[in-house]
């Protein structure tokens, strides 16, 4: 995630990203809360997408659902860039990236997104009893979860933590998985935005599948193993991946400018695309216009709800209510 040059175009400070380090940038993200701590979240409801044309539901292959526009009064809100849905959808993990996440439940009224509840924000906790906050795995950025386990990548000191989800949903006993060398040269703050497990019916069932913010993807476990590529296309970076049941999978991407703003992307890419050495374009099913009500959205996730696929963003505000908003967006996927 480019905090720094984000942050900077929208404030715009030229001479202030000049004079300050990505490492100030950094320092300026909220401390983790060091246990769990239930918080408060106010939830705004979004019924339409397009401000310009309030009844249109279609867009693309989504058809919108509902969204959330969601405050609280504790700094550490915010910062989203990985999201988790439940098999059914009544509870969500968000992944912050100051190494915590946001657990709740969703709330629902006549079948739109009406808020959270029981939200509570928890550390990142590795092996050592540290919290992640407080080791080089501070800035993390992609989310996978499979069952009782999560898997977080990290940027800058890039690494892969694998997490146990205990009895409150709290990711304890983080250790680092072998990952290839080539990882460890991915640009510092370029790292992997994207993690998903291979589902069953997918040739990769089970295996753990990343791609960095340039394009550079990686089966990073099971017996087929290597590296792929997903090519860039208008200016858009990839965000996160989520895999549908079918095997097929649904790439996530942004882009920002100084004059038109965050846009956002959604492409289709098959199930058998994904092989060592493969370039990974896929179908554009999705792509904002001026008039959507989005932000800067990194967080992706899939479930079904009856009979329907329902796919769930969130944006990263990047700590700063005063200039973006944390939404919370559903679509259903036409198929």
């Amino acid at each position: 995630m480019r905090l720094l040059t984000r942050r900077n175009l929208l404030l715009g400070g030229g001479a202030l990203a000049a004079a300050t380090t990505a490492g100030a940038a950094l320092a300026q993200r909220p401390q983790a809360f060091r246990a769990v701590t239930p918080i408060n979240v106010a939830a705004q409801p979004i019924s339409h997408l397009s401000n310009t044309d309030p009844d249109r539901t279609r867009f693309g292959s989504l058809f919108f659902r509902s969204g959330l526009s969601l405050r609280s009064d504790v700094s550490a809100f915010g910062g989203f860039s990985g999201l988790w849905r439940s098999p059914k959808g009544e509870e969500i993990v968000a992944l912050a990236d100051n190494a915590q996440i946001l657990k709740a439940r969703i709330e629902t009224s006549d079948g739109r997104l009406s808020g959270l509840s029981r939200a509570a924000m928890a550390p990142l906790m590795l092996s050592d009893g540290r919290s992640a906050r407080r080791s080089r795995y501070y800035d993390t950025e992609s989310l996978a979860i499979a069952g009782s386990v999560a898997f977080v990548g990290v940027e800058r000191n890039h690494a892969v933590i694998r997490f146990q989800r205990n009895r409150e949903g709290v990711f304890v006993n983080g250790t680092a998985i072998a990952t290839p060398k080539v990882l460890e040269d991915l640009p510092s703050n370029r790292g992997l935005e994207a993690l998903a497990v291979a589902p069953q019916r997918s040739h990769l069932a089970g295996a753990l599948i990343g791609i960095a913010e340039g394009g550079q993807g990686f089966i990073l476990t099971g017996a087929r193993q290597g590296a792929f590529e997903v090519r860039g296309r208008d200016g858009y970076d990839v965000t996160d991946l989520a895999f549908l049941d079918s095997g097929d999978a649904l790439v996530l991407e942004r882009r920002f400018s100084l004059f038109g703003g965050f846009g956002c992307r959604l492409r289709r890419v098959a199930s058998a695309a994904f092989k060592p050495g493969a370039s990974l374009n896929g179908e554009v099913i999705y792509e904002s216009e001026a008039s959507h009500q989005i932000d800067n959205m990194e967080g992706l996730a899939v479930h079904r709800e009856g009979g329907e696929t329902v796919v769930s963003l969130i944006s990263d505000n990047n700590f700063n209510a005063n200039l973006q908003r944390t939404l919370l967006l559903e679509f259903s996927l036409g198929e």
